[in-house]
Parts: C-alpha cells; sequence; structure tokens
C-alpha cells in the first residue's frame, strides 16, 4: 500500500551545480507550434533558459 503522506525524497530541494539557484519560475503563453518545437527538444527547459539568457546578453549589449 502506497504511503498516504508521499515519499519524502519528494520533499527535499532539487540540487544544482549552477551558481545561482532555480527559485524563479516563469509562465508564457505559445503558439502549438511554438509548443511542439520546444517539446521536440532534448532539454525544453534548459532549451528554453538558454534562450531567454541568450536574448538578455544581447539586449545589454545595446
Amino acid at each position: 500500500m502506497p504511503n498516504p503522506k508521499g515519499n519524502p525524497q519528494n520533499f527535499e530541494p532539487i540540487k544544482s551545480d549552477r551558481e545561482e539557484p532555480l527559485d524563479g519560475k516563469l509562465t508564457i503563453r505559445v503558439t502549438k507550434s511554438m509548443e511542439e518545437q520546444v517539446k521536440a527538444q532534448d532539454d525544453p527547459p534548459e532549451f528554453c533558459r538558454e534562450a531567454i539568457q541568450e536574448k538578455l546578453d544581447r539586449s545589454k549589449g545595446k
């Protein structure tokens, strides 16, 4: 019988080797075709983070 209180491991924070922790969360609306293309990537969350960071870096350089 499963534990009704859940697995204690699920309550531990995710470990990361990044300089900054991934604390923030964004929700955006995209077209269906964009969604399909992003989901087709090997690591969709990392793909989105890299794309956003590239755009932020470019806008800093202006």
